[in-house]
């Protein structure tokens, strides 16, 4: 809880202990109301503040208002335990939204590390000297060593190294760089020096513009209005005047008629009126049953960061997916080994001693998949050609293991893959002896989730990727998505939820899932952003609204249903609420309704919507 949250719970339980006490307390008369007055402004002072800033500014008629008049009007009526009470549910209600919703996110920029903190330039004496990126003009040679942050978008001039674009594109696998490549900033230099002449300014660069589309696309995010507060814009002032009217006209009408005015009597009628116009059960009933779905998705491993969320939710009709660490697991493996002529297990043994002084991603996958002990002193003469792969010997028989160019490189002949994935090739003492499959392997649970999906009723599923073609084609295939868009940058996700955004109707919903840092930008633009918690970044899960806390893409069904079954308890209150208080005002106004039936209408309906609401906390069987 923050200090703000604490503050009003410590209010809430003074009033209420004071209450108890008063309740067991002989009071009459001016006593009486000088004890309960203490209770209630210490519960409603801020309510109270706020009714006489609207009626001071023409802007009264919204919930505090109402509150206002409601609770004063009980007071008058010597109801002082209902006038308090009222304001201390009205209260607890407010807290409980604000519990829900209040953990506030911090600015999304600080927790993204691509932000470059210095860039590498050499002085007059051939030194590196660390400058502040903004002061770095277009057309200069910046130095990035390995480990370091590419700072600014540029061309390599010198050197090859092979740089981690996981913060950009989502995706895993490793990008090999020559002289020559253009270099984006944000990557991560994992081997080589390289020389990069710069082509763009800082602030054009492509980590600015990152940056600059998570804090813009914050605040450009549609957001549900508060249900209250619009009923309130209108309901308030109808009862308000109509109460004006009941205490007014009859007694005016009698007295032209030349009857009695019973002025006592009609005020009386009135101020009933009031006590039942209060909305204690709608401001108590629809952010409890917001907070109990909020709790029962907890429960399922869903974590909503609002109310506003969750309603938002329950409309949802497009669901766009990330691949990488979204739909797959996001961990590069072995997946297979062909056309091997030599067993299997013999191959990657040769393979897996080859690989082991390299650093690459491929490398350390096909140890893992070896698992054996590798015996230094069976290798010799190891040499890594960039962008090509290993060579080696191991036991004496030479090892080529690399692309499709080192074997060309070394006129072995081979066979062609067409499997999806990153092939490494094979080659002993010349000779062709197989290949090894290297892909992304897929989350179990993440084609059923698809299927599941489409029969709760979401009209298109989407995915976007920074990954190839090819891959791309393959997963969207195997998983029945709908439409695939492929090699896409973090401004191109936007784009396309963009256009997804302008293509659908005002009250669908747009989902966005994903896991990484360069799907910040558009989990906060999105309708409602769904973040992979377990094992996605931090900035994704700040920019999100939604984090799945196991990663399972189930989820994403399990978080819709709970939406849909909290939002239908939230209107079946509504329109109890609503009927009931609308009867009782009219009972009340002909001076059928007494005290008892106002309190029914307040206070009874509450506790029936309230025990309507904590309904949203069973989520088990959705």
């Amino acid at each position: 809880m923050n200090k703000k949250q604490k503050k009003m719970l410590k209010r809430i339980l003074i009033s209420s202990a004071m209450m108890i006490i008063l309740g067991f307390l002989p009071l009459e008369g001016i006593l009486k109301f000088a004890l309960y007055m203490v209770p209630y402004y210490t519960i409603g002072h801020d309510i109270l503040r706020k009714a006489y800033l609207g009626v001071k500014n023409k802007q009264m008629f919204d919930e505090s208002f109402l509150m206002a008049i409601a609770t004063v009007g009980a007071i008058l009526l010597g109801e002082y335990t209902e006038g308090v009470a009222v304001m201390l549910f009205f209260q607890i209600g407010e807290w409980f939204q604000s519990y829900a919703v209040g953990k506030s996110r911090r600015n999304i920029s600080q927790l993204m590390d691509i932000r470059p903190d210095y860039a590498n330039i050499k002085d007059e004496n051939g030194n590196l000297e660390q400058v502040d990126p903004d002061e770095v003009a277009i057309g200069t040679i910046i130095v990035v060593q390995p480990g370091e942050k590419v700072p600014i978008d540029g061309i390599v001039t010198e050197g090859f190294s092979t740089l981690n674009t996981s913060a950009l594109t989502g995706e895993s696998l490793p990008r090999d760089v020559d002289e020559g490549d253009e270099i984006i900033s944000g990557c991560i230099n994992m081997t080589g020096l390289l020389h990069i002449r710069t082509t763009k300014e800082f602030g054009e660069s492509t980590v600015s513009k990152i940056l600059d589309m998570v804090e813009n696309a914050s605040s450009r995010k549609s957001r549900s209005e508060n249900f209250i507060s619009r009923f309130a814009h209108y309901y308030t002032p109808i009862v308000c005047y109509c109460a004006l009217a009941l205490a007014v006209i009859p007694p005016v009408v009698l007295l032209i008629l030349g009857h009695e005015p019973m002025m006592g009597t009609w005020i009386y009628r009135a101020l009933t009126f009031l006590v039942i116009s209060c909305p204690c059960a709608l401001v108590i009933s629809i952010p409890l049953s917001f907070f109990a779905g909020i709790g029962g998705a907890s429960n399922a491993g869903v974590l909503v960061k609002g109310s506003n969320y969750l309603e938002a939710l329950s409309y949802a009709k497009y669901v766009v997916f990330d691949k990488t660490g979204t739909m797959t697991q996001g961990v590069f493996e072995v997946s297979g080994i062909h056309n091997a002529t030599i067993p299997e297990n013999q191959l990657l043994e040769y393979v897996a001693h080859a690989e082991t002084y390299s650093s690459h991603p491929i490398s350390k996958s096909i140890l893992k998949a070896y698992g054996g002990q590798v015996d230094m002193n069976r290798i010799s003469d190891v040499q890594e050609m960039g962008g090509h792969g290993i060579v080696a010997r191991v036991d004496g028989v030479e090892v080529l293991a690399g692309n499709d160019k080192l074997m060309k490189k070394y006129g072995v002949e081979f066979v062609p893959c067409n499997l999806t994935g990153t092939v490494v090739n094979i080659a002993l003492d010349g000779k062709f002896a197989g290949y090894i499959l290297i892909s992304d392997l897929m989350k179990p649970t993440s084609a059923q989730a698809i299927s599941q999906l489409k029969k709760s009723g979401i009209k298109k599923t989407v995915m976007l990727t920074g990954d190839t073609k090819a891959v791309a084609e393959n997963v969207a295939a195997e998983l029945k998505i709908d439409i695939v868009h492929s090699e896409l940058l973090p401004g191109d996700k936007v784009d396309m939820v963009e256009k997804l955004l302008n293509g659908k109707s005002r009250k669908e919903t747009l989902v966005f899932v994903g896991d990484g840092i360069n799907d910040a930008p558009v989990l906060s633009r999105a309708d409602i952003g769904i973040a992979m918690g377990a094992m996605g970044s931090d900035a994704a899960i700040e920019a999100a609204d939604i984090v799945l806390m196991d990663d399972d893409p189930l989820k994403i069904v399990k978080a819709i249903k709970i939406a849909k079954k909290c939002v239908g308890i939230v209107y079946q209150n509504i329109y109890f609420a609503i009927g009931v208080k609308v009867l009782c005002l009219i009972l009340g106004a002909v001076g059928i309704a007494n005290m008892w039936l106002a309190i029914f209408s307040d206070v009874g309906v509450m506790v029936i919507a309230v025990l309507n609401a904590i309904r949203a906390l069973n989520v088990k069987n959705l």
